[in-house]
């Protein structure tokens, strides 16, 4: 029975047979809430003024969200720029535009992407972890490793957004079962997306545009993309192994990080589609790529 046949047969049936129609209605509503699976995606989101250039990168975004073949019920990002200590998750009904940064042009302090929240989503998130207790948090709003992307993505900012945090006290590994337990939502219509940057090295960064890259952070970069096509994830996960391109490339992990939940949301059979690769400013990796279709 569709959706407008029980409502129909709901108009003449008897009031004794309410028990059976509510428990019609639920099998349709739980049905109706699920989805074709939702790709899952890692952005390097990289220097923030991409949110204000008409480049190459910001272009492949725009690409990437048109290429997504269902709109989203909702978008889950996980950001390098939301560190806490224990898992959040943004219950806000309105989150606020953050400009989490300075230095920077008055004009990229002034741009706003008022997308509203899904705090019934956000609660439903929490449940579905169990490695850990996820604090509902309503003072969090869109930080800029969560708009400066989607504003190319979806410009009309009309999906529902909230994000989970990273507990910047745990290790890769706990990331990544933690983004396991999040592949439900792909179920239920949620894009969920990791944005931070595989190489990030703010020490060695050069603000000439046209900066050639660092040996060692193209070495890393294409290391990590080729553990990632043949499924070598535990290396990934202890990157300190992979010698002294991986040091220099991750001095601190909260870039990292949101490439391992990109890692722990594809299946086991999933394609792990790379759609953008380039360095900017010498040593900030913009590699991205997509789980699923």
């Amino acid at each position: 029975m569709n959706r407008k046949d029980f409502l129909a047969a709901m108009a003449v049936l008897p009031v004794g047979g309410l028990y059976m129609q509510l428990q019609e209605l639920g099998k349709i509503t739980r049905d109706y809430q699920r989805t074709t699976l939702m790709p899952a995606m890692f952005i390097g989101h990289g220097n923030p003024m991409n949110a204000l250039y008409d480049n190459a990168f910001t272009r492949r975004l725009k690409e990437m969200g048109e290429s997504v073949k269902q709109l989203p019920n909702a978008i889950l990002v996980v950001s390098a720029h939301w560190l806490t200590r224990g898992t959040h998750v943004l219950t806000a009904a309105r989150p606020a535009t953050i400009h989490d940064f300075g230095g920077f042009p008055q004009a990229l302090h002034e741009v706003q992407y008022p997308a509203p929240g899904s705090p019934e989503l956000a609660r439903e998130t929490a449940k579905l972890i169990k490695s850990t207790q996820v604090v509902e948090d309503e003072e969090w709003g869109l930080d800029h490793g969560t708009w400066t992307v989607l504003k190319h993505m979806y410009p009309e900012a009309n999906i529902p957004v909230f994000q989970l945090s990273i507990d910047y006290y745990k290790p890769p590994a706990y990331h990544y079962q933690l983004a396991q337990e999040l592949k439900e939502l792909r179920k239920r219509g949620v894009l969920i997306v990791g944005s931070g940057n595989i190489v990030h090295n703010l020490r060695r960064i050069s603000f000439s545009d046209n900066a050639a890259p660092f040996d060692w952070a193209l070495e890393f970069d294409a290391t990590v993309k080729r553990k990632t096509e043949e499924r070598s994830f535990d290396d990934l996960l202890h990157y300190e192994r992979l010698g002294e391109a991986a040091k220099l490339s991750i001095p601190t992990p909260d870039h990292y990080f949101p490439f391992i939940y990109g890692l722990g949301l594809a299946e086991p059979d999933e394609e792990i589609r790379f759609t953008y690769e380039e360095i900017q400013n010498g040593s900030i990796s913009m590699r991205c790529f997509q789980v699923g279709e």
